[in-house]
């Protein structure tokens, strides 16, 4: 280990894996809310190994290369520092939603892509990114078990995937993490699939703990609203006003535990269980800065209650993805 900071460690699954409880998930340095300097995601994603941050978390769809290009230059030098997680599955269709594939033949020229891309020999966690539901799911956790036993990944895991789903592919290969979008904004999907990998030991990974950057209290107005995130029905008109109303009442709490909306967001999806841990993405060091600060709070369980109830479960107006994009999760 370099001269880094340490920070919280937790369990993914059962085969010796641990992460930092706060990550960082790399997407947005590949343009998705705006235009990014390779030279200062570089710089971020090295601050954040010296912040003490261990687990990376890109995929060969975040640019279509480019960002696994990016972090693979970041950690040179660092790799002993680092789980890398990096993910296949979701395929480009110009001018349509995104494809799928899981056969086995494309799992391994996608796993020898990604190694290519990184710069690196073995990745440590390797996730299908979408299930393919034309492919058995024994069939793509076969062919990832087969880049285990080739040693060119270390542990494999599902995102967005069922908990039926789940449950046959742990019966093919251990699975290391399951990643599913998991906030105070929308919870249901990952609070049902976490009953069964909480069941089999397995770690859960949540994504866009942030509500994409509607819990950071950043976004106050539509105007506020830009790019990629306009798409999403949660930011649209009809739903708002709602989800504003909703986050404005995390902001009062927070204001109360003198502690930043992201903080409480971020410290209240931690309290939920040792099984959790969470993958926030930015491309600012003071924003990673804040992030990090959540693992200084100790919420009691009543103020987790209180965080609960002030935002229950389901009450997020709109669904997590645009049409298209919700026909690809949770299979």
């Amino acid at each position: 280990m370099s001269d880094t900071q340490k920070l919280a460690h937790r369990a993914l699954g059962s085969g010796g894996l641990s992460v930092s409880a706060i990550g960082l998930g790399c997407m947005s340095l590949s343009g998705v809310y705006g235009n990014a300097d390779d030279a200062a995601s570089e710089a971020l994603i090295r601050h954040a190994i010296d912040q003490g941050v261990t687990h990376l978390d890109t995929a060969d769809m975040y640019g279509w290369g480019h960002n696994e290009q990016l972090v693979g230059r970041a950690i040179k030098g660092r790799r002993e520092d680092v789980v890398l997680a990096t993910k296949f599955g979701q395929t480009r269709r110009e001018g349509q939603p995104n494809g799928v594939n899981g056969r086995p033949d494309y799992v391994a020229k996608a796993c020898e892509a990604s190694l290519r891309r990184l710069g690196e020999e073995v990745i440590d966690l390797y996730y299908q990114h979408r299930v393919d539901p034309a492919v058995p799911i024994e069939e793509t956790v076969g062919a990832m078990a087969r880049l285990v036993e080739q040693g060119k990944v270390r542990h494999i895991g599902l995102s967005e995937a069922r908990p039926e789903t789940i449950r046959r592919a742990h019966n093919e290969h251990p699975i290391a993490a399951v990643q599913t979008e998991y906030s105070l904004l929308y919870r249901t999907e990952a609070e049902e699939t976490r009953e069964t990998t909480r069941e089999l030991g397995i770690g859960f990974v949540a994504y866009s703990p942030l509500g994409r950057g509607f819990l950071t209290g950043a976004i106050q107005s539509l105007e506020d609203v830009q790019g990629w995130r306009a798409a999403h029905p949660r930011f649209q008109a009809a739903n708002f006003a709602r989800n504003r109303e909703l986050v404005g009442r995390a902001e009062t709490i927070a204001a109360a535990n003198r502690c930043t909306p992201a903080q409480l967001a971020l410290a209240w999806l931690l309290a939920q269980g040792e099984d959790v841990v969470v993958i926030p993405g930015t491309r600012d060091k003071a924003r990673l800065n804040e992030n990090l600060g959540a693992l200084r709070m100790l919420l009691s369980p009543e103020d987790v209650g209180r965080v609960s109830a002030a935002v229950p479960l389901g009450a997020a107006a709109g669904t997590r993805y645009p049409t298209a994009g919700m026909a690809s999760v949770y299979i």
